[in-house]
């Protein structure tokens, strides 16, 4: 039996950790809010062509709500980087560091912005900028997908976040391959347009939920870490 005063002490940083980690995920969740809110404003405010265009084409110079539309992503990349630092310890580091490179290469897609039309090839006539925009948004939405389905099947992620990733992983796979084969076949148009849309949306209903539940810190881990 440990000695009195001693068995208490290490129970100490923990629980510093789990606010931390909570305060985190209330952080990512805020942010989630805020981003989405930001670049939906953009959007739909914008003069772009509606469902046919792409998303991005709110952040291009010279629009009015380019500004609105790059503060959105950034704080969308801002709550990726929270979401990971929210994870309980003994997740997979996989998790985490797919979450911080979805977040970086999210940065880069809204800063470096693409030219009118987002051109992307095969179909069209892309600049430098277009295809570093295109490849990065393309690479910040894989990141985050492999970070779904690493968190499905990391145990100490918590039952409820491990069923969010499942279920989110789950409806982003067959999307994002129908995307990217739609971009190689149909090309710029409204199929490509809506699935594009749809895709973003789940992430950002993954990404609230997930951030939600870890700012609520229910899960078995944190009950555990107070022992």
């Amino acid at each position: 039996m440990a000695e009195p005063g001693r068995s208490a002490a290490p129970t100490v940083p923990r629980a510093r950790g789990d606010v931390a980690r909570r305060a985190a995920g209330s952080a990512a969740a805020g942010c989630t809010v805020a981003g989405a809110v930001a670049v939906t404003l953009a959007v739909v405010a914008g003069p772009g062509p509606g469902l046919t265009g792409y998303v991005s084409e709110a952040g291009i110079a010279g629009s009015a709500h380019a500004a609105t539309y790059r503060i959105g992503i950034l704080a969308l990349a801002g709550a990726l980087l929270l979401i990971g630092a929210a994870l309980p310890p003994g997740v997979w580091a996989a998790a985490p560091a797919l979450l911080a490179t979805g977040a970086v290469f999210t940065a880069v897609s809204g800063a470096v912005t693409c030219s009118d039309g987002c051109p992307l090839p095969p179909f069209e006539r892309a600049t430098a900028a277009d295809l570093v925009h295109g490849g990065a948004s393309i690479a910040a939405t894989a990141a985050v997908v492999f970070a779904m389905i690493t968190l499905a099947v990391s145990g100490p992620a918590g039952r409820t976040v491990r069923r969010l990733a499942g279920v989110a992983a789950a409806l982003a796979l067959p999307l994002s391959a129908t995307v990217g084969l739609a971009m190689l076949v149909v090309g710029r148009g409204p199929l490509v347009g809506v699935l594009e849309r749809l895709i973003l949306a789940l992430a950002v209903l993954w990404g609230l939920s997930t951030a939600t539940a870890l700012a609520l810190c229910k899960e078995p881990h944190a009950v555990r870490s107070f022992r």
